[in-house]
């Protein structure tokens, strides 16, 4: 059985490499183990928060993923039919944070930036091919089985993390349920270098835009616009993604009398979902293997890299300044109530206002969201919540 002397990390995601990073930096030893061969280049989160890019300046990659991606200050809610609804300019919250405006750019190159940092950081083993397959928890130590290409493995180490992804090992080996519900229909992501700014008069880099019948997402990163979709339950898979299915979605945003190009597609299921506990004795939770939710807000990948760098500050005053076991405590409290109360409610919210068939009801909302971004203070309130600054009230790091 191999020795850990330290942190152990399951799943070398944004979130395990955040974590990783953090505690290295602070002078906690951490293991990261990760199945794949390679950091694995999804098209999955591209939306950076304002808090987040805090904590990534603090980490020291803020200005590089500032640099490759676009500066996005504004995003509007649109209505499908009739156009812009409001628009809200983040630069109100110029007195409550040092970056107020989001970032687009894929989160792929958070983790590649990540890595570089971690090779140059004392303390830190990342080790690609290592799937961890179960575990055991004692009073003092976790035992960690992992599969790797010369065999089954075993590690100990005085904890464990699982940041192993919505499907986590770490969560089922602890037996933790997985509380909430599954969206009955399926999501379809669609990236297209088509540039939807000429066509669409005024849209900026973030939109919402509201119909009963079909909403959807339209975000752009650098190079690339995503198109997201709701789709019908009884629609199946194969038709959802076929050459003709996806052009008729994309046409119905803007004609054009010619194929787009599509440069990736994804169909994935969209839950709404937090652990019932982040934390079983020397084992805990972070990311989506704490939480899941729809994507629109931008919350997920937000919430658990806000995840880890509590985690990392809780850890590090255990592991250097012989900090109590129930700062693993105040840390569950802390992010799983942020989850609930937060990025869950706000998230649903969003999710019933893209969607809303009530007429009467979605005048009502519109109207709402107009007043709101119309009146300085009340959208400044609005962007403290929707840019997760308020989720962190009450939940420091510390």
């Amino acid at each position: 059985m191999e020795q850990i002397n330290g942190v152990l990390v399951a799943g070398g995601g944004v979130v395990g490499l955040t974590l990783a990073t953090s505690l290295a930096q602070k002078g906690v030893p951490v293991t990261v183990l990760e199945a794949a061969p390679e950091l694995v280049k999804e098209f999955r989160a591209s939306t950076f928060h304002p808090p987040t890019l805090e904590m990534l300046d603090d980490l020291g990659v803020a200005d590089r993923l500032i640099s490759e991606g676009i500066v996005s200050d504004k995003f509007q809610y649109r209505d499908r039919q009739e156009g812009l609804i409001a628009e809200f300019d983040l630069s109100l919250l110029k007195h409550d944070t040092r970056y107020p405006f989001r970032v687009q750019l894929e989160q792929y190159a958070l983790a590649v930036m990540l890595l570089d940092k971690l090779r140059s950081t004392a303390n830190v083993d990342v080790r690609f091919n290592h799937r961890v397959s179960g575990a055991t928890l004692y009073q003092n130590h976790v035992v960690v089985d992992v599969i790797t290409p010369e065999g089954l493995l075993q590690m100990q180490a005085p904890y464990l993390i699982g940041a192993d992804g919505a499907t986590s090992i770490v969560r089922h080996a602890l037996g933790i349920d997985f509380v909430g519900t599954t969206y009955p229909n399926l999501f379809l992501v669609l990236f297209t270098s088509f540039e939807f700014a000429n066509h669409i008069p005024g849209i900026c880099d973030v939109n919402y835009v509201w119909d009963p019948k079909e909403w959807f997402m339209l975000l752009r990163s650098p190079g690339i616009w995503r198109v997201v979709f709701p789709t019908l339950p009884e629609e199946t898979g194969q038709n959802l993604v076929s050459d003709e299915a996806i052009q008729k979605r994309l046409q119905g945003v803007v004609p054009t009398g010619k194929p787009y190009e599509v440069i990736h597609s994804n169909l994935y299921r969209v839950h709404q979902r937090v652990a019932a506990s982040y934390r079983k004795g020397r084992a805990l939770l972070a990311g989506d293997a704490a939480h899941v939710n729809s994507p629109l807000g931008g919350m997920g990948l937000n919430g658990g890299i806000h995840d880890a760098i509590n985690l990392a500050n809780k850890l590090s005053n255990i592991w250097l300044y012989q900090g109590g076991d129930d700062l693993l405590d105040l840390y569950e409290a802390q992010r799983r109530r942020a989850a609930i109360e937060s990025v869950q409610a706000l998230t649903q919210q969003n999710a019933a206002d893209a969607e809303e068939s009530d007429s009467e009801t979605r005048e009502r909302r519109k109207s709402e969201v107009r007043s709101t971004a119309a009146d300085p203070e009340l959208a400044r309130l609005f962007l403290l919540r929707t840019s997760m600054i308020e989720s962190l009230k009450g939940a420091q790091p510390n």
